[in-house]
């Protein structure tokens, strides 16, 4: 027996706001601006060339002091390379 991939499901707002309300804001702030710029990070076309490589350093930062703080509250929660994005 093999296990399959998971599959995202889409959790109801309700559900979310009670996960949320267990967590710290400063974490769930830095959660939002985490997944933010890796998303962003995706769409930027490569090769990278002088705007768009800054843009990709400012981003990198971004995720790097998010990581900072969700690493802080729980290591799991860091936004990795090659999260999907």
């Amino acid at each position: 027996m093999t296990a399959s991939p998971l599959v995202p499901v889409p959790i109801p707002d309700r559900v979310a706001a009670l996960i949320g309300s267990c967590m710290p804001e400063r974490v769930l702030v830095a959660e939002m601006e985490a997944d933010s710029a890796a998303r962003e990070m995706g769409l930027l076309l490569s090769p990278l060339r002088g705007e768009q490589a800054a843009d990709r350093e400012r981003l990198l930062s971004e995720v790097a002091r998010a990581n900072k703080v969700l690493a802080a509250y729980n290591p799991r929660l860091m936004v990795l390379p090659g999260g999907g994005y």
